[in-house]
């Protein structure tokens, strides 16, 4: 390994890098933990410059990195030298805090944990001289957190070498293992990061709650007020330092931000904070592809990740080939790995797209029967969520998956029930709406939502007991008009309002109910009666068998209720659209109609 300083050199003068290099030449004595000697020469080094100072330790007593950070803080790359990633790292880090003391930050205990360091001492610095030590050590899980094993505060010169050597043997026993013993992978660690929205909607629950779906365990929200979006970090990169210190705090495995990221914001991003980034589209179409259980639904969620993915593949340095171009040294493969992907996504993408072409069709031939046999369709839309299974569940006696968590069900759902006046109507569930809802997302599955436009009836569940449903409303409203439903006949449906503190005013096409109770599901089915009949007509009819024709017209333009066969004709009760009478008018004439 080169020897050299790392972090941040800038500004200090050669003489002195070239007196910290030697540094590396302070092998610590077999049974010493930290000589007084380096202490007091990191000590001299930061009261000169200002700085604090890190220096790696092997368990031999090596050095084997030493680092310059700022006033407050200092870079600790992720070293280890112990393969086995389920032990301690192999080396210890000692570091300066030129404030004075020596008392170790939440920044400092969660990078021992995450890093799994054999220990993390800090030393304060006043005047140029040790003040304080504290030094930890991995403790004893304590829950979900592994609480870190605090000694101090101790005297530079008088350390326990013995007693902090014990310690960090009895630290790495600690996460020994039996070799049969089988563990469960631990849920990543996520830090949530959103910028407060104008109208009060905290959004950032909503991704909580997204990421609790998706199985991440939420460490930390950051919120910012509200500022125009920095192009290249989205939070400015004075946030961006101040999160990296607060993920090494919280030893977060990944950050997630609340609004979808360019590829560059995402590259930046990684670069300063050192673990993988993810915008709130990136966690959607993760959910999805978890969820998606029917071949369409599976193939509109990869369709989704491609579109989402092509523009944001980036490629920088040796490992792209350049493209073909003439003179010497200039020939190669001819086309950039990049290039490769692209042309493979844009493939991929075309085969998806023609895949769900064939699906659609088959869901146009399911459309046009259901036309044609003039059954009244009522869709259930709303906000993730709102109860819209449960309601299904709860109007058809069905056993659709219904879970209180964000997109618990996917893919469409038909069931079919009788109105208490007879009259059989289908109920179309589908996935619920969202804020931010992607692009790609509703285009993928555009022709799932569009079952919506199709409906006679909408019944637009709002979640009653949320204290912004206002804004999940016009969400909701905001994508049926883009799916051209916004004119369909809609009834508002305010579900859980056993929960709600208050009940909306109930207006002329609303109704309060409570999906898991009952309540309120009477008075939901008169209001679908009337607004279905609204354009209806009931008629009673008895056709002779000389006039059996207009039977066969009755089933193609009505719904039939009942029908009897007597000794001389037909006894039918169907609804009618009052448009279409004429037609029953002309098979069977004016009189018997």
């Amino acid at each position: 390994m080169e020897k050299k300083i790392h972090g941040n050199v800038a500004g200090i003068r050669d003489t002195i890098l070239t007196e910290l290099l030697a540094l590396y030449e302070e092998t610590q004595p077999s049974g010493v933990f930290a000589s007084a000697s380096l202490l007091e020469r990191m000590a001299a080094f930061t009261g000169r410059i200002g700085r604090e100072i890190s220096v790696y330790l092997s368990r031999s007593g090596a050095v084997v990195d030493v680092s310059v950070g700022d006033a407050t803080t200092v870079s600790m790359p992720d070293m280890r030298l112990v393969r086995n990633a389920d032990r301690l790292a192999g080396v210890r880090c000692i570091h300066t805090h030129p404030n004075g003391s020596g008392f170790l930050s939440d920044v400092d205990l969660g990078t021992l944990n995450s890093m799994r360091l054999d220990a993390m001492a800090a030393v304060g610095v006043k005047d140029g001289l040790p003040t304080s030590v504290y030094v930890a050590f991995v403790g004893e899980m304590e829950g979900e957190e592994r609480k870190p094993i605090v000694y101090g505060p101790m005297r530079a010169d008088r350390l326990p070498q013995d007693a902090l050597l014990n310690a960090l043997i009895e630290a790495d026993n600690r996460l020994k293992a039996p070799a049969y013993a089988v563990t469960e992978a631990e849920p990543e660690r996520a830090v949530l990061v959103g910028i407060d929205s104008d109208d009060g909607y905290d959004t950032l629950e909503e991704l909580k709650a997204l990421a609790d779906t998706a199985g991440v365990n939420v460490v930390h929200i950051e919120r910012q007020r509200k500022r125009p979006i920095d192009n290249g970090t989205y939070v400015g990169s004075g946030k961006a330092d101040e999160l990296r210190l607060i993920g090494s705090a919280t030893e977060a495995d990944v950050f997630i931000f609340d609004d979808e990221l360019s590829a560059i914001q995402i590259r930046n991003l990684e670069s300063i904070l050192g673990t993988p980034v993810i915008d709130r589209t990136m966690l959607i179409l993760d959910i999805f592809a978890a969820r998606a259980t029917s071949r369409e639904g599976k193939l509109q969620v990869e369709l989704s990740q491609l579109q989402y993915r092509l523009p944001r593949l980036l490629g920088v340095g040796v490992a792209m080939s350049r493209q073909g171009a003439s003179g010497v040294g200039m020939r190669g493969p001819g086309e950039k790995k990049l290039e490769i992907d692209r042309r493979r996504i844009r493939r991929r993408i075309y085969e998806l797209t023609q895949e769900l072409r064939e699906v659609e069709k088959q869901r146009g031939v399911r459309r046009a029967g259901r036309r044609k046999s003039g059954t009244p369709i009522v869709a259930l839309v709303g906000y993730t969520n709102a109860g819209k299974s449960t309601l299904l569940n709860t109007l058809s006696n069905s056993d659709v998956l219904a879970e209180n968590k964000l997109f618990a069900t996917l893919d469409p759902v038909v069931r079919s029930i009788t109105l208490p006046n007879g009259t059989p109507c289908l109920l179309s569930d589908t996935v619920g709406f969202i804020n931010k809802l992607p692009h790609d997302l509703v285009e993928a599955f555009r022709s799932t939502l569009e079952e919506v436009r199709d409906a006679d009836l909408i019944l637009h569940v709002v979640d009653a007991s949320c204290p912004y449903y206002d804004v999940q409303m016009r969400v909701t409203e905001q994508v049926l008009t883009e799916l051209g439903a916004g004119d369909t006949p809609c009834i508002e449906v305010y579900n859980k309002c056993d929960l709600a503190d208050a009940i909306p005013r109930e207006r002329a096409n609303a109704v309060a109910i409570s999906a898991k109770t009952g309540a309120g599901i009477d008075a939901l089915l008169f209001k679908i009666e009337t607004r279905l009949n609204r354009t209806q007509q009931r008629v009673e009819l008895f056709i002779p068998y000389e006039k059996y024709d207009a039977v066969r017209v009755l089933h193609e333009i009505g719904t039939v209720l009942s029908e009897s066969h007597e000794a001389d004709g037909t006894h039918i009760v169907a609804m009618l659209e009052e448009s279409k009478l004429y037609r029953l008018k002309n098979a069977i004439g004016e009189r018997e109609a």
